[in-house]
């Protein structure tokens, strides 16, 4: 059921009413309570005020869409999505809820909440699979300084697609630069990384991902209509496209992709995603992506790699050619051969050693690859400023 409400007046309507929406109950009670307000106006309440300043004077017909696509008894799933205008640099607001009526009102949790994974771990219109994805702990934000994501670019591994625009707000010139413009290649639009799917509105995916991450896929023709279903990495989730029908603009077919970690849009520079660290520019839609010593600029081609794995890294030779391999952790060891810039590495464990500089600045960390030889940490792009496997 969708239930479709204006802005103006409901937040004092609610307010009136002691809504709990913020996962923790207004006034304890000893026993139950008559439910004083709706599921839906307890999520919109909430909803609108995750909605900034800025983007509440581009909400044009001020609507709020919720969606309650389970319920039973005291509990409620679904998504609601804060509607913008058609307006360029202007997108909606949006998450998954889940809710449950305690003491006369309803408790409510979005997506990537400590309580939504609490929550949902109790619901019984959660399904196991749900579950499993939720309960991953989120952490701070950007995982504590660890940029790894396990994701691959949104579109067939081996294809090569131009990037639009570079890193930009989800809502155009809004901080953080959590988004990107991709089209090209055959235009299907595929899931970064394993997890649940959910269609916030027409053209507007979202899949929730492991370790507190979600990704937004916006524009879409042709989108898949689902409710909390699994999708492996590379599933098809649509293509791209101009749709606008939650809000924005879109003036040739592509797809907005944003990246999201706990409840919220966060910069995608630093970030590995398909092998590819994201750099802002010096405004918004600027900037580009770096892979190894290949860079590429807002026009120019991302080539997807596939995901970077949790114990793996990148060559980034600084602009050489090749990186030197060492019998031990150190220049003076013995040379093992070299390995080429843009290759992808396993590591075993890492150990202190000759300190080196390189792209992102100076260390004595070494890496012990899978095949016994080491390299200066210098020289890696590994997504962690630290040992990503452990010491040896």
């Amino acid at each position: 059921m969708v239930h479709i409400g204006r802005w103006a007046g409901i937040a004092t309507a609610l307010l009136a009413t002691e809504l709990l929406v913020a996962g923790t109950a207004a006034h304890a009670a000893p026993a139950p309570h008559p439910v004083k307000v709706s599921v839906e106006d307890a999520v919109t309440a909430k909803l609108l005020g995750r909605v900034s300043a800025t983007a509440a004077e581009h909400t044009g017909a001020s609507e709020t869409r919720v969606t309650v696509t389970r319920r039973t008894g005291e509990w409620a799933f679904g998504t609601a999505v804060a509607v913008t205008s058609h307006e360029k640099d202007v997108h909606p607001t949006g998450a998954v809820f889940v809710a449950r009526a305690e003491a006369g009102t309803w408790r409510v949790n979005f997506d990537g909440e400590t309580g939504f994974s609490e929550l949902a771990a109790e619901s019984p219109v959660v399904n196991k699979q749900e579950k499993k994805v939720f309960a991953s702990t989120p952490s701070t934000m950007y995982a504590g300084g660890d940029y790894r994501t396990g994701m691959a670019l949104p579109f067939a591994v081996g294809q090569t697609w131009t990037m639009t625009s570079g890193p930009h707000g989800w809502g155009g010139y809004d901080a953080p630069y959590s988004s990107i413009d991709l089209a090209g290649g055959d235009q299907v639009v595929r899931a970064a990384r394993a997890g649940t799917a959910y269609t916030m509105c027409t053209g507007w995916i979202r899949v929730i991902h492991d370790r507190g991450y979600s990704t937004d896929y916006y524009h879409l023709w042709s989108s898949i209509s689902v409710n909390g279903a699994a999708v492996g990495q590379g599933a098809y989730l649509g293509y791209t496209g101009t749709d606008v029908t939650c809000g924005g603009a879109a003036s040739g077919r592509h797809v907005h992709f944003g990246l999201r970690q706990n409840s919220a849009y966060v910069g995608i520079a630093g970030h590995g995603i398909g092998k590819w660290e994201f750099v802002n520019g010096a405004a918004a839609y600027q900037g580009g992506a770096r892979h190894g010593s290949a860079w590429a600029g807002v026009g120019g081609g991302l080539y997807n790699h596939g995901a970077l794995g949790f114990n793996q890294a990148v060559v980034d030779a600084n602009g050489a050619g090749t990186l030197t391999k060492r019998s031990g952790p150190g220049a003076g060891h013995s040379v093992l051969g070299s390995v080429g810039d843009g290759a992808t590495v396993t590591v075993s464990c890492s150990a202190n050693g000759t300190s080196h500089t390189g792209r992102y600045g100076t260390t004595s960390l070494w890496n012990q690859l899978s095949d016994g030889a080491w390299v200066s940490d210098a020289y890696l792009w590994t997504g962690v400023n630290g040992p990503i496997n452990g010491w040896c």
